[in-house]
């Protein structure tokens, strides 16, 4: 009689999991699988310009994906330097030259992210590929640069949106791939992320002060400033996105009702985007974008003409 002997269904499950863990373990090691359940029928990084890194229990696995939404950096208004510079850096990279990790750093809706993708959209004819990891993915870091060791393509690791609280951990894998870590980076890898904060970790006043404060029993305040930091310092170039111009939010406004067919008085057309700016967060690439959304809308159903 076994000593711990297995009851139900929902007892043999997990052993059952494991089982197979250790399994694809064991097969990784002979055959070099890796989880990617799609590139079976062939190359898939020739097949697909964009991945996400997925999890299944333990294991994960990169996931082509079928329809990305890829931007056009043309129809990005007030953004030319930034544009320029984000431009030159990812074809230094794709041409098998020198080039720096990004953070790019900014309010909300101002484009971070449309101009990464933009980028891909630009480049991925040269061999771009772009792999979206999520903030709780970081941890697998290093399972994915070793899945592209020796590709011929050039990756850039897209985590968008990212922050952490002050007391994550998760920044410790992305911390230790930009530099610092004993194992290697391939040469093919590099790092885009995006981020509403400039450090990507929250500061406080007392961060600048340095004063004691009794309610804090820190001994050493300024290397907890010095961690705070030393993670946005590790990305080569740090570009910062700004809030746009009236003027600036206008071109985009008629730019974007010139491809959706809205022929409009421009007068109306400059009333109604006001009006829609005085309910919004602010002026941005996203509010344009929204506010013509809603017209095209109003305009098919005859509201307004």
């Amino acid at each position: 009689m076994p000593e711990h002997p297995v009851r139900t269904l929902s007892d043999l499950l997990p052993r059952l999991e494991r089982l197979m863990d250790r399994f694809e373990s064991i097969l990784s090691a002979f055959t070099g699988y890796t989880g990617q359940r799609d590139s079976a029928s062939g190359d898939v990084y020739a097949e697909s310009v964009a991945f996400r890194w997925r999890k299944q229990g333990e294991r994960g696995y990169l996931e082509p994906i079928v329809h990305p939404d890829l931007a056009d950096l043309d129809d990005l208004f007030g953004l030319d330097r930034e544009i320029g510079i984000l431009d030159r850096n990812t074809r230094q990279f794709v041409r098998g030259m020198p080039a720096n990790n990004v953070l790019i750093w900014g309010e909300r809706g101002t484009g971070k992210s449309s101009v990464v993708k933009g980028l891909l959209a630009r480049f991925a004819g040269e061999g771009l590929r772009m792999i979206e990891v999520r903030r709780q993915d970081l941890v697998d870091l290093p399972e994915i640069v070793e899945l592209l060791w020796d590709r011929p393509e050039r990756f850039v690791l897209f985590c968008d949106d990212l922050s952490f609280l002050e007391d994550e951990s998760d920044y410790l894998e992305l911390k230790a791939l930009l530099e610092g870590s004993l194992s290697a980076r391939p040469d093919n890898v590099l790092v885009y992320a995006t981020s509403n904060r400039r450090h990507l970790m929250p500061e406080k006043l007392a961060d600048n002060t340095l004063r004691f404060s009794p309610d804090d029993d820190e001994i050493h305040p300024q290397e907890t400033v010095e961690e705070k930091v030393s993670l946005s310092d590790r990305f080569g170039l740090s570009i910062g996105f700004y809030r746009i111009t009236q003027d600036t939010y206008f071109r985009i406004v008629r730019h974007l009702a010139g491809q959706r067919g809205l022929d409009m008085d421009p007068g109306v057309l400059r009333r109604e985007s006001l009006r829609w700016l005085q309910r919004a967060s602010g002026r941005s690439g996203r509010v344009a974008r929204q506010f013509v959304d809603d017209l095209e809308g109003r305009v098919k159903l005859g509201e307004l003409s």
